[in-house]
Protein backbone atom coordinates (compact mmCIF):
# COMPACT_ATOMS: atom_id res chain seq x y z
CA UNK A 1 0.00 0.00 0.00
CA UNK A 2 1.22 3.44 -0.94
CA UNK A 3 1.86 6.00 2.14
CA UNK A 4 -0.61 9.36 1.75
CA UNK A 5 0.38 12.60 1.95
CA UNK A 6 -0.48 12.96 5.61
CA UNK A 7 1.83 9.92 6.66
CA UNK A 8 4.68 11.11 4.64
CA UNK A 9 4.00 14.68 6.80
CA UNK A 10 4.61 12.14 9.77
CA UNK A 11 7.81 10.86 9.00
CA UNK A 12 9.22 14.32 8.24
CA UNK A 13 8.22 15.67 12.03
CA UNK A 14 9.67 12.01 13.07
CA UNK A 15 13.15 12.44 11.17
CA UNK A 16 12.65 15.92 13.17
CA UNK A 17 11.62 14.71 16.32
CA UNK A 18 14.92 12.29 16.63
CA UNK A 19 17.47 15.11 16.00
CA UNK A 20 17.87 15.06 11.91
CA UNK A 21 17.37 19.13 11.08
CA UNK A 22 18.62 19.31 7.43
CA UNK A 23 15.83 19.03 4.71
CA UNK A 24 17.68 17.13 2.36
CA UNK A 25 19.11 13.95 5.26
CA UNK A 26 15.53 13.97 5.97
CA UNK A 27 14.33 13.55 2.83
CA UNK A 28 16.25 10.81 2.17
CA UNK A 29 15.77 9.21 5.69
CA UNK A 30 11.58 9.75 4.77
CA UNK A 31 12.23 8.01 1.60
CA UNK A 32 13.89 4.79 2.70
CA UNK A 33 11.21 4.28 5.83
CA UNK A 34 8.54 5.30 3.34
CA UNK A 35 9.54 2.39 1.38
CA UNK A 36 10.23 -0.03 4.26
CA UNK A 37 7.21 1.00 6.27
CA UNK A 38 4.91 -0.26 2.66
CA UNK A 39 6.71 -3.23 2.65
CA UNK A 40 6.06 -4.25 6.43
CA UNK A 41 2.23 -2.93 5.68
CA UNK A 42 2.40 -5.51 2.75
CA UNK A 43 3.32 -8.48 4.05
CA UNK A 44 1.79 -7.06 8.04
CA UNK A 45 -1.88 -5.59 6.90
CA UNK A 46 -3.02 -5.80 10.39
CA UNK A 47 0.22 -3.81 11.81
CA UNK A 48 -0.59 0.39 12.00
CA UNK A 49 1.26 2.44 10.54
CA UNK A 50 2.97 3.84 13.78
CA UNK A 51 3.73 0.30 14.65
CA UNK A 52 5.52 -0.02 10.65
CA UNK A 53 6.94 3.33 11.29
CA UNK A 54 8.72 2.28 14.75
CA UNK A 55 9.54 -1.28 13.35
CA UNK A 56 11.32 0.18 10.63
CA UNK A 57 13.22 2.83 12.74
CA UNK A 58 14.11 0.08 14.97
CA UNK A 59 16.28 -1.40 11.95
CA UNK A 60 18.28 1.73 12.68
CA UNK A 61 19.87 0.59 15.14
CA UNK A 62 20.41 2.11 18.83
CA UNK A 63 21.87 5.54 17.13
CA UNK A 64 18.83 5.71 15.20
CA UNK A 65 20.02 8.01 12.40
CA UNK A 66 22.91 9.51 13.60
CA UNK A 67 25.27 6.95 11.43
CA UNK A 68 23.61 8.32 8.54
CA UNK A 69 23.81 11.76 9.19
CA UNK A 70 26.89 11.50 9.94
CA UNK A 71 27.80 9.62 6.95
CA UNK A 72 25.90 12.31 4.69
CA UNK A 73 28.05 15.25 6.44
CA UNK A 74 31.58 12.92 4.97
CA UNK A 75 30.04 13.27 1.94
CA UNK A 76 29.27 17.21 1.64
CA UNK A 77 32.25 17.63 3.69
CA UNK A 78 34.59 15.86 0.68
CA UNK A 79 32.52 17.77 -1.44
CA UNK A 80 32.47 21.45 -0.11
CA UNK A 81 36.74 21.26 0.67
CA UNK A 82 37.08 19.62 -2.85
CA UNK A 83 35.96 22.78 -4.12
CA UNK A 84 38.10 24.98 -1.44
CA UNK A 85 41.04 23.49 -2.53
CA UNK A 86 40.37 23.62 -5.98
CA UNK A 87 39.81 27.30 -5.60
CA UNK A 88 42.83 27.53 -3.86
CA UNK A 89 44.93 25.73 -6.51
CA UNK A 90 43.75 28.97 -8.22
CA UNK A 91 45.74 31.59 -6.43
CA UNK A 92 48.87 29.92 -6.83
CA UNK A 93 48.94 29.68 -10.35
CA UNK A 94 49.61 32.66 -12.89
CA UNK A 95 48.53 35.25 -12.90
CA UNK A 96 46.57 34.61 -9.09
CA UNK A 97 49.97 33.71 -7.90
CA UNK A 98 51.24 37.44 -8.07
CA UNK A 99 48.71 38.86 -6.05
CA UNK A 100 49.45 35.45 -3.46
CA UNK A 101 53.35 36.64 -3.67
CA UNK A 102 52.44 40.05 -2.52
CA UNK A 103 50.76 39.16 0.47
CA UNK A 104 53.84 37.17 1.47
CA UNK A 105 56.27 39.60 1.08
CA UNK A 106 54.12 42.07 2.17
CA UNK A 107 53.92 40.02 5.67
CA UNK A 108 57.52 39.30 5.27
CA UNK A 109 59.19 42.86 5.42
CA UNK A 110 56.75 43.99 7.78
CA UNK A 111 58.44 40.92 9.93
CA UNK A 112 62.38 42.33 8.79
CA UNK A 113 61.85 45.94 8.76
CA UNK A 114 62.68 47.43 12.58
CA UNK A 115 59.05 48.32 13.16
CA UNK A 116 57.36 48.05 16.77
CA UNK A 117 55.87 44.60 16.99
CA UNK A 118 52.81 46.29 18.15
CA UNK A 119 51.83 47.41 14.99
CA UNK A 120 52.18 44.29 13.64
CA UNK A 121 49.68 42.22 15.69
CA UNK A 122 47.56 45.57 15.42
CA UNK A 123 47.32 44.87 11.76
CA UNK A 124 46.49 40.75 12.48
CA UNK A 125 43.89 42.40 15.13
CA UNK A 126 42.38 44.11 12.35
CA UNK A 127 42.20 41.24 10.03
CA UNK A 128 40.69 38.81 12.77
CA UNK A 129 38.06 41.38 13.55
CA UNK A 130 37.30 41.13 9.69
CA UNK A 131 37.06 37.59 9.45
CA UNK A 132 34.96 37.98 12.54
CA UNK A 133 32.56 40.29 11.14
CA UNK A 134 32.50 38.47 7.58
CA UNK A 135 31.63 34.89 9.34
CA UNK A 136 28.81 36.91 11.08
CA UNK A 137 27.41 38.09 8.03
CA UNK A 138 27.13 34.73 6.79
CA UNK A 139 25.33 33.22 9.93
CA UNK A 140 22.74 35.93 9.62
CA UNK A 141 22.52 35.12 6.27
CA UNK A 142 22.05 31.48 7.28
CA UNK A 143 19.49 32.28 9.21
CA UNK A 144 17.68 34.58 6.93
CA UNK A 145 17.73 31.77 4.03
CA UNK A 146 16.20 29.01 6.93
CA UNK A 147 13.26 31.68 8.05
CA UNK A 148 11.86 32.76 4.39
CA UNK A 149 11.70 29.01 3.49
CA UNK A 150 11.89 26.93 6.23
CA UNK A 151 14.07 24.53 5.01
CA UNK A 152 18.14 23.67 5.95
CA UNK A 153 20.12 22.42 3.86
CA UNK A 154 23.22 20.27 4.80
CA UNK A 155 25.30 21.72 2.00
CA UNK A 156 24.00 24.86 2.90
CA UNK A 157 25.03 24.90 6.43
CA UNK A 158 28.30 23.90 5.38
CA UNK A 159 28.76 26.83 3.08
CA UNK A 160 27.27 29.90 5.61
CA UNK A 161 28.06 28.03 9.05
CA UNK A 162 30.61 25.63 9.25
CA UNK A 163 33.12 27.23 7.08
CA UNK A 164 32.61 30.70 8.88
CA UNK A 165 33.46 29.00 11.68
CA UNK A 166 36.07 26.59 10.56
CA UNK A 167 37.59 30.07 8.81
CA UNK A 168 37.89 31.79 12.09
CA UNK A 169 39.48 28.92 13.70
CA UNK A 170 42.08 28.69 11.36
CA UNK A 171 43.28 32.39 11.26
CA UNK A 172 42.91 32.71 15.11
CA UNK A 173 45.34 29.70 15.32
CA UNK A 174 47.53 31.12 13.32
CA UNK A 175 47.41 34.75 14.53
CA UNK A 176 48.29 33.08 18.20
CA UNK A 177 51.02 31.29 16.62
CA UNK A 178 52.23 33.96 14.38
CA UNK A 179 52.15 36.30 17.75
CA UNK A 180 54.85 33.77 18.76
CA UNK A 181 57.32 33.65 16.09
CA UNK A 182 57.08 36.69 14.69
CA UNK A 183 59.73 38.09 17.45
CA UNK A 184 61.79 35.79 16.33
CA UNK A 185 65.12 36.71 14.23
CA UNK A 186 65.43 33.34 12.33
CA UNK A 187 64.73 33.98 8.78
CA UNK A 188 63.14 30.07 8.29
CA UNK A 189 60.50 31.15 11.36
CA UNK A 190 59.74 34.25 9.47
CA UNK A 191 59.37 32.36 6.26
CA UNK A 192 57.15 30.05 8.31
CA UNK A 193 55.11 32.40 9.89
CA UNK A 194 54.77 34.28 7.03
CA UNK A 195 53.68 31.21 5.06
CA UNK A 196 51.24 30.35 7.50
CA UNK A 197 49.52 33.85 7.94
CA UNK A 198 49.20 34.30 3.88
CA UNK A 199 47.70 30.92 3.74
CA UNK A 200 45.47 31.96 5.93
CA UNK A 201 43.90 35.03 4.22
CA UNK A 202 43.57 32.79 1.35
CA UNK A 203 41.95 30.49 3.15
CA UNK A 204 39.30 33.15 4.93
CA UNK A 205 38.71 34.65 1.61
CA UNK A 206 37.72 31.78 -0.31
CA UNK A 207 35.84 30.50 2.74
CA UNK A 208 33.38 33.88 3.60
CA UNK A 209 33.83 35.68 -0.10
CA UNK A 210 34.06 33.02 -2.79
CA UNK A 211 32.11 29.88 -2.08
CA UNK A 212 28.88 32.10 -0.37
CA UNK A 213 28.86 33.76 -3.51
CA UNK A 214 28.90 30.33 -5.67
CA UNK A 215 26.38 28.60 -3.08
CA UNK A 216 23.16 28.95 -5.22
CA UNK A 217 25.05 27.22 -8.21
CA UNK A 218 26.72 24.62 -6.02
CA UNK A 219 23.26 24.00 -3.70
CA UNK A 220 21.19 23.61 -7.47
CA UNK A 221 23.90 21.12 -8.33
CA UNK A 222 23.69 19.16 -5.58
CA UNK A 223 19.99 19.63 -4.66
CA UNK A 224 18.24 19.97 -8.18
CA UNK A 225 14.78 20.85 -6.23
CA UNK A 226 16.62 24.12 -4.25
CA UNK A 227 15.55 26.36 -6.80
CA UNK A 228 11.72 25.36 -6.66
CA UNK A 229 12.18 25.57 -2.96
CA UNK A 230 13.59 29.08 -3.04
CA UNK A 231 11.28 29.83 -5.55
CA UNK A 232 7.66 29.12 -3.43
Amino acid sequence: MKLTNLQIENLYKFTRKHYVEHYDVQTELVDHLANDIEQILEENPKLTFENARDKSFKKFGIFGFMDVVDAKQKQLSKKYYKVLFTIMKEWFSIPKIIITASIFMSFYLLMTLNINNTYLSILMLILAFIDVYLAQKLNNKAKSSFKENGKKYLLEDMIYRVSAFSSILVFSNIFHLSSFLKHSESFYVKMFVCSLITFAILYSYIALIVIPKKAEELLQETYPEYKLVKNL
